[in-house]
């Protein structure tokens, strides 16, 4: 006979509330509990490894994308979870290179080119915001917050940038969700005013090394799901 672990067990074994738990499973995310005749939940083996796979996804990836895998495996998707697992993996190494990219040009002094664009000191909107990855309301937005400034074109009064601004651009869109806030950002934008790169070099390895942080969580989080996986297949045969 299957041993059965009350919500009490578990929770307290995953630091969690049961309040939680009900939580997950009111989202579809564990298999299906079944209940004693007084209406007491009855978790097994599957459910515990259900909620140690949540809290290990939840570690390394978006809520969402824990939600989903988790409905997706419920749903005997088991291929679709693997995929979308796969899909977030292939993210995370697009953004490692994307900002060991990124640390190059800081210290490339004489870049003429960026992402096949030609730099210069009077570059439109449009070709910053196309060289650093963001919409240009972003960077309007970023202009009114004091962090960048921009000139004017003498012929039409659009914006143009200097490359001393795109570098401060780059170094926003890439760093704002991983290590700076934007309200934290001034200082380091003024080591690229004085051309003083040291320390946006070290802020871009703190920010691989959260990268790195969040791989190891990652992989930790699809070992439990691989025995999760496992698990629940063998339970349905």
């Amino acid at each position: 006979m299957e041993e059965i672990y009350t919500p009490t067990l578990i929770a307290r074994q995953l630091n969690v509330s049961t309040t939680t738990l009900r939580r997950y499973e009111d989202q579809g995310l564990i298999p299906d509990v079944p209940r004693t005749a007084s209406n007491r939940r009855c978790y097994t083996s599957i459910h515990v490894q259900a909620f140690i796979t949540i809290r290990a996804l939840l570690q390394g990836y978006e809520i969402p994308v824990v939600y989903d895998v988790m409905r997706k495996i419920k749903g005997q998707q088991m291929e679709s979870a693997l995929w979308a697992i796969n899909q977030e993996q292939h993210k995370t190494q697009v953004e490692k290179e994307r900002l060991e990219e990124v640390l190059r040009m800081f210290r490339d002094v004489d870049l003429s080119k960026y992402k096949d664009l030609t730099v210069t000191d009077s570059m439109t909107i449009g070709e910053v915001a196309q060289m650093a990855g963001v919409n240009p309301s972003a960077i309007r937005h970023w202009e009114q917050e004091g962090l960048i400034s921009s000139n004017r074109n003498k012929d039409n009064s659009y914006r143009v940038f200097t490359l001393t601004e795109l570098r401060k651009i780059i170094l926003i869109s890439s760093l704002r969700k991983t290590v700076y806030y934007i309200e934290n950002m001034k200082q380091l934008l003024n080591e690229i005013e004085t051309h003083n790169y040291k320390k946006v070099e070290v802020s871009f390895q703190l920010a691989l090394q959260k990268l790195n942080s969040q791989l190891t969580k990652q992989f930790f989080a699809i070992a439990e799901l691989t025995n999760y996986v496992k698990l629940y297949k063998s339970n349905a045969k």
